[in-house]
């Protein structure tokens, strides 16, 4: 199996923060926005961006939440066994709302779909915008397109792109595996 590091640590990092950056162009104080991590790893990727942005902005009040998405996905009846679902953490109703969506990776569009679709469960926002880490852009199966990339690669349907954040991973990095 070959592996292809697509951000180490260092770059990981740069890449947060520059995202952060074009955030803060477009949402300034965060007074009517809400950041919305896609359980499990779309969470994480919410959490740093939040921390980074609490950190640059010197605020504490940017609503952060996580949803889960499981029972909303068109594929979890085809799964084998009990399905687990995760906890939705969102303590405030989007109504009127601009929401900042987060995944680590987009592929097909499928997770993102019904993410909008769960999304519906706490108020009808104002606009909701995708932030993905990477984008794997020819890969769609749904007319889906993220507003901020962290990068984007071209890459083949069959090889897998692995995104390990130090909190459940131990290092922040991307790889590009391919088993040819």
């Amino acid at each position: 199996m070959q592996k292809r590091t697509l951000l180490n640590g260092k770059q990981f990092d740069i890449t947060i923060k520059r995202l952060c950056h074009q955030l803060i162009e477009n949402h300034n104080d965060f007074s009517n926005t809400a950041l919305v991590g896609i359980q499990p790893r779309g969470s994480y990727f919410a959490d740093r961006v939040h921390s980074e942005l609490s950190k640059i902005l010197k605020i504490k009040s940017i609503e952060k939440g996580h949803l889960d998405i499981t029972f909303f996905r068109d594929d979890f009846r085809r799964k084998d066994g009990l399905v687990t679902a995760n906890t939705n953490d969102i303590k405030f109703i989007l109504e009127g709302k601009k929401v900042v969506l987060f995944d680590d990776v987009l592929w097909t569009g499928r997770t993102i779909r019904a993410a909008l679709d769960a999304l519906l469960a706490y108020g009808r926002p104002e606009k909701v915008e995708l932030m993905v880490l990477i984008d794997r852009r020819f890969s769609r199966q749904l007319p889906i397109e993220p507003n901020y990339i962290g990068q984007q690669v071209d890459s083949l349907s069959h090889q897998k792109v692995k995104v390990s954040w130090s909190e459940l991973d131990g290092e922040d990095k991307v790889i590009l595996l391919s088993e040819k």
